[in-house]
């Protein structure tokens, strides 16, 4: 019996984690607010790092923040932070703790002005995800850095290009599966 081998994208071939969260997660157009916050906040906690540290600590991020439950986390205070630097489980950089909880405080106020956090991350791309031509590796795009420009101007820490685009990519906003992967959609369209 032959067994037909899975093309998958060459980052995503080594690591089992790595390789689960390619298949199910990354590059999936997430709709949900607060998944998307959630996935922003994450990748900034990633610079200087490789996604795959993230990654391993995912469960203890989510359990020291709440889930990432923005009504909850906007609310930590000094004592928090204090408690966050003292978990050896996540990354213990205090202006990354400090970026995410000021984060979950600006997706409030978004919130409260009537503009869900989906709708505005989705608002970039007219609601629809943007094929990269599966070949170009780019670590950062024009609309990357428009992203980046109006999350900074909204107050968002730890929102530089790079950093957009990596998240861009997780949430699906871009589809940068390579051209042979059995992820590679389609349905999306070109830039």
């Amino acid at each position: 019996m032959t067994t037909t081998r899975r093309h998958r994208c060459a980052w995503a071939e080594d690591d089992p984690l790595m390789r689960d969260y390619h298949d199910k997660e990354w590059g999936v157009p997430q709709r949900d607010s607060r998944m998307l916050w959630e996935m922003l906040m994450l990748e900034g906690f990633q610079a200087g790092l490789s996604w795959i540290t993230v990654l391993r600590k995912r469960d203890a991020f989510r359990e020291a923040f709440a889930g990432f439950e923005p009504a909850i986390v906007a609310r930590y205070d000094e004592r928090d932070i204090e408690r966050l630097m003292g978990n050896p489980g996540i990354i213990r950089a205090r202006a990354k703790i400090q970026a995410t909880i000021g984060g979950a405080r600006i997706y409030l106020d978004m919130q409260d002005k009537g503009l869900s956090f989906s709708d505005f991350c989705w608002s970039f791309t007219d609601g629809q995800p943007i094929l990269n031509d599966g070949k170009t590796w780019v670590a950062t795009s024009p609309l990357s850095e428009r992203i980046s420009r109006e999350l900074k101007q909204r107050g968002f820490k730890f929102v530089g290009p790079t950093i957009v685009y990596a998240w861009m990519q997780a949430v699906g906003i871009v589809n940068d599966h390579a051209i042979d992967c059995f992820r590679r959609s389609p349905g999306a369209r070109s830039r």
